[in-house]
């Protein structure tokens, strides 16, 4: 008997977790796996794996059967009339043997016929017993074949359906694929040996029905896992990494992948492969109607590399919004339609368009990030310093985008300094003229009062009523209509049509309740003080 020592198994019990850490957390091999969104839908389908586990079996459907791909065989129920002087009906099954017995008329061996071909036979058959009839064959029902689907797949397993099922029908009703299975290599062997190979991908995508064939008694479906991929990129429509196909061509695949998009370049697709070292990678050029009409083969690790057409298909547009005649969407000429030019093609200003509120916005280029505003965003007041919080107000009354523009000194004086090139996505906005001074806060009618030159903020304060009785007057503000700024009353010698004035609230005072609880706990405070300083000079006597 061996004897194991204390530290021995120890030693044992560590080795093993270190084994299971390992399988658990150590992948096989490093391998790039398909992303194309196919794959998604059929390993990741939770109805799927529940329908498994409840044994519940989606039966396939399709209509009519083809006669002529639909081979039949035991347990199918064919269904025949034979009318003549009268009418003889018959409900037959074919055997285990493959063999139609019919009445008066005998067996009819019908082993690896087609539908077609075994109402043609069995037409003959009964031709040749009575003469002069009608006859009317057809399949009412379909018999149970038994599938096996190995490989990689989510429940590799043998499976009982009808014998009009087809592949996707086996691959659904098993629970889906994994993440690792080869969608575009499938095996299927049959009972006499022979082996066919299918891409499923073709079926999904193009709807070749080809690729999802009918499956026969006795099929063994087979499911490699992805060893060997090819990947597509840039200006097709379905770019990723696919299943390498032994054999396939770079125009099946740029087919497969859903074809060129509009801009693509077609006069020179870039093919990256690898050289027989298997480590240096070399590049080669083709013409769209090169790989079109030709056969140029993919390789294993293939990159196909399809890029855009510059400046093709761009739109080039700005927009008009606000009081002008025709506002809407205009095409520009790069670099060469002006500002002027658009307002003239939109009709010109309407009577009240603001000439000084108008504004033109360009987002197009890059957008600069700000560090210190976004980290100026995230404070609170009380930790800013003075100049970091007035820097945080002017940045956030900033329009981003907005070009500096004197619509006034354009239009009206005819400064043609001021007649901006355009740049297609500009947004040119002209409001309505503002007649008058907003008043908000703490006063007694706030609103709008009609603007009137020479009047003061005192003035327009006076004629909405006056201040609130909870107005705090020493703190008045304008918020400037043409900048946003905001301006202390006493520094304003002109307010201008549109121009805001803020008269903000007297802070309350605290409640009564939380004055009596504060007083309260202070008097208890010096109580306990004066209560200590007694006890120790008693004490100290």
């Amino acid at each position: 008997m061996i004897k194991i020592t204390r530290l021995q198994l120890k030693n044992l019990r560590l080795l093993i977790i270190f084994i299971l850490f390992c399988a658990i957390f150590t992948p096989i091999y490093s391998q790039v796996y398909p992303d194309y969104t196919e794959r998604t839908s059929l390993y990741s389908a939770d109805s799927l794996a529940a329908l498994v586990e409840n044994n519940v079996q989606m039966e396939a459907t399709e209509g009519s059967v083809n006669p002529d791909e639909y081979k039949v065989g035991p347990g199918d129920n064919i269904f025949i009339s034979i009318n003549g002087i009268e009418e003889i009906p018959l409900n037959l099954f074919i055997n285990q043997e493959g063999i139609l017995y019919i009445p008066k008329v005998g067996g009819i061996d019908l082993k690896d016929q087609t539908l077609a071909e075994a109402k043609d036979k069995i037409m003959k058959s009964i031709d040749t017993y009575y003469k002069n009839v009608d006859v009317f064959i057809s399949l009412t029902n379909f018999r149970k074949i038994k599938l096996s689907l190995l490989g990689d797949v989510k429940k590799p397993s043998t499976f009982i359906m009808s014998a009009n099922s087809r592949l996707m029908d086996l691959i659904m009703n098993s629970g889906g694929l994994n993440k690792t299975s080869n969608f575009r290599n499938i095996h299927i062997i049959h009972r006499d040996s022979t082996e066919q190979k299918y891409d499923l991908l073709s079926f999904l995508r193009l709807g070749n029905r080809e690729a999802n064939p009918l499956l026969r008694e006795g099929d063994i479906v087979i499911v490699d896992r992805v060893d060997r991929v090819v990947s597509i990129s840039g200006m097709i429509k379905y770019p990723g990494i696919y299943e390498f196909i032994e054999g396939e061509t770079i125009g099946h695949l740029i087919t497969i992948s859903g074809g060129l998009m509009a801009k693509a370049r077609r006069d020179s697709i870039e093919v990256v492969s690898f050289e027989a070292d298997g480590k240096t990678q070399a590049s080669r050029y083709y013409s769209f109607r090169e790989i079109d009409s030709g056969n140029q083969l993919l390789h294993y690790e293939d990159q196909i590399m399809i890029r855009e057409l510059p400046n093709y298909y761009e739109p080039k547009f700005v927009q008009v919004l606000g009081y002008v005649k025709y506002p809407g969407y205009y095409k520009i000429n790069e670099d060469n339609t002006s500002l002027t030019d658009i307002i003239a093609e939109a009709g010109g200003f309407r009577m009240k368009a603001s000439y000084i509120d108008a504004t033109l916005t360009r987002h197009s280029g890059t957008q600069e990030n700000d560090p210190e505003f976004e980290r100026l965003k995230i404070m609170l007041r009380a930790d800013m310093t003075d100049d970091e919080y007035d820097y945080l107000k002017a940045k956030s009354r900033q329009r981003e985008g907005k070009v500096v523009v004197d619509f006034n000194l354009l239009f009206n004086k005819g400064d043609k300094s001021e007649d901006v090139i355009l740049k297609s996505g500009d947004v040119i906005d002209v409001p309505e003229a503002k007649d008058y001074i907003i008043l908000l806060g703490q006063v007694v009618s706030p609103g709008n009062i009609v603007y009137e030159p020479g009047l003061s903020v005192d003035n327009y304060i006076q004629l909405a009523g006056g201040f609130g009785w909870r107005a705090e007057e020493g703190d008045v503000r304008v918020v400037k209509a043409n900048t946003g700024e905001w301006v202390d009353a006493e520094e304003v010698d002109t307010l201008k049509p549109g121009d805001t004035i803020w008269i903000p609230e007297t802070p309350p005072g605290p409640k009564f309740w939380d004055v009596f609880t504060t007083s309260l706990a202070i008097v208890g405070q010096v109580a306990a003080i004066i209560a200590a300083t007694v006890a120790i000079i008693v004490a100290s006597r």
